[in-house]
């Protein structure tokens, strides 16, 4: 991978890192490659594609891909969460696709999800979300979209800073072209926030697969969900009550400054209080970008992505429809995550930390769920990537299903003691290097012995190493962990 993409798109300071001259700069790239003619893959893509009427608003038509109609411009979704930073990136990012020819439909405010599911349903050559995920409102990010809603592979990521480090891209798509005008012309920039409508009826429908047509699956529930004062605000509440919820909504109301500010997923200790408070049967809790769910019981005691991940598994399974029986999950799932799908009869395949890697593992096997303990959960059979909304609505509807507690379903797996450290201000590299770290590490792994696990690995997505330890006993995590942190600060 090359130096500007991370694990999830570009991200850095906005203004500072991730200024408007380089959004507009990677916009243009971006368009050259992925409308060059094969180069993005396109995975379970639509027949539908949007087009500009005579007075400026959003139509559906059918069509083929424009990168095998010569003459027509391709097309691109962009959408963003609400950092005021995202106010400025968008219309850099909006300026370089349309100065490099591409027609774009603007989303506005919305999950990154929903981009996702909107480049598919649409018909889009690919999507742009401009959002730094659960990252502070001084962060931003790019992330892009292939034909059918699917992450960009490393190669297409590397391709596409490539272009912009040699940057020949002017003229495209579709060269030859004088420099600054692309051969089908400028690019068309039109509005479109009511999709968002789209995309809250696909969730809805997702949950008639094997279950009937169940008008309001969450009937009888009294549920508290935070936004996160992110995307998700405009949308995890009404889904909620159109599922039949009774819903109290918190870290909903985003002024461009707030996201993630003490409240969301990274923050659970607002939706637990809030759950208590409202006496409510269960929390969820988003990020910024609403690809990720955590949830509370009733007690405010935290489920997270490995608990959220087993109970549906086994849902599915009783129902029989995970494929293969298996599971994917990262190297940073719980022992006991493993524990109870060993004992359900469901098989773990594992892969490093990402959705990007979760979702190349599924589809080489065919499997239709997998899932991260921070709760980016996929759901293939419905999303082409993490979904927040998605998540938390098929964990409500299995508890409601069941009739019990949330905090008797999430029962089904125990959770070892697991503690996390994140140590900033250290170089990457040097500490991987470190032979004194990996001496400590071959220390704690033999005192933990087949009782737990060590993990030490450096953030795709922010200037830290991560510390992982679990063991039988919090005690003794606490301590390695501890030990091990306090080696990569003097290594590093």
């Amino acid at each position: 991978m090359g130096q500007l993409f991370g694990t999830d798109g570009i991200r850095g300071s906005a203004g500072r890192e991730l200024t408007a001259a380089l959004a507009m700069e990677v916009a243009a790239a971006a368009a050259d490659v992925l409308t060059s003619g094969g180069v993005a893959p396109a995975a379970t893509r639509g027949d539908a594609a949007i087009r500009a009427n005579a007075a400026g608003q959003v139509s559906v038509a059918s069509r083929d891909s424009a990168s095998s109609r010569p003459g027509q411009r391709a097309i691109a979704v962009v959408g963003r969460d609400p950092r005021v930073s995202g106010e400025f990136l968008e219309a850099a990012v909006v300026a370089g696709l349309a100065g490099s020819g591409v027609d774009v439909i603007r989303l506005g405010v919305i999950p990154t999800p929903a981009v996702a599911h909107l480049t598919a349903a649409l018909g889009a050559e690919f999507g742009v979300v401009l959002s730094a995920s659960h990252n502070p409102a001084a962060d931003n990010g790019i992330k892009f979209f292939a034909s059918g809603g699917m992450k960009l592979p490393d190669a297409v990521e590397d391709a596409i800073e490539a272009r912009l480090v040699r940057g020949d891209g002017a003229g495209s798509p579709s060269r030859p072209g004088p420099v600054g005008l692309p051969a089908r012309g400028f690019g068309r920039v039109n509005d479109a926030k009511d999709q968002g409508e789209l995309y809250l009826a696909h969730l809805l429908s997702t949950l008639r697969d094997g279950r009937g047509e169940t008008a309001s699956p969450l009937a009888g529930l009294r549920v508290v969900v935070d936004c996160a004062n992110g995307a998700a605000a405009g949308f995890a509440p009404e889904l909620l009550r159109r599922a039949g919820a009774d819903v109290v909504a918190i870290g909903a109301d985003p002024d461009g400054l707030n996201i993630n500010a003490g409240v969301g997923s990274t923050s659970i200790e607002a939706l637990s209080a809030a759950v208590i408070e409202a006496g409510a049967d269960a929390g969820i809790a988003h990020d910024g970008d609403a690809d990720r769910c955590l949830a509370v019981d009733a007690a405010g005691r935290i489920v997270d992505g490995d608990q959220i991940l087993a109970v549906l598994a086994m849902a599915l399974k009783s129902e029989g429809r995970l494929a293969g029986d298996t599971v994917v999950a990262t190297v940073m799932c719980n022992l006991g995550f493993r524990h109870a799908m060993h004992e359900a009869g469901i098989g773990v395949v594992e892969t490093p930390v990402g959705d990007r890697y979760l979702i190349a593992a599924m589809m080489d096997g065919k499997y239709v769920l997998g899932g991260e303990q921070s709760g980016h959960i996929v759901m293939l059979d419905h999303a082409t990537t993490g979904d927040g909304l998605l998540t938390g609505l098929h964990l409500l509807a299995e508890t409601a299903r069941q009739g019990r507690p949330l905090a008797e379903v999430a029962s089904v797996m125990t959770r070892y003691p697991q503690v996390l450290i994140s140590v900033r201000g250290v170089d990457k590299a040097r500490v991987a290097a470190s032979a004194r770290l990996a001496a400590e590490v071959a220390t704690a792994e033999a005192e933990l012995g087949d009782s737990g696990r060590v993990l030490v690995r450096p953030s795709g997505t922010e200037p830290a190493v991560r510390v992982m330890v679990e063991a039988a006993h919090a005690a003794q995590a606490e301590r390695l962990a501890g030990r091990l942190a306090d080696t990569i600060k003097a290594v590093g």
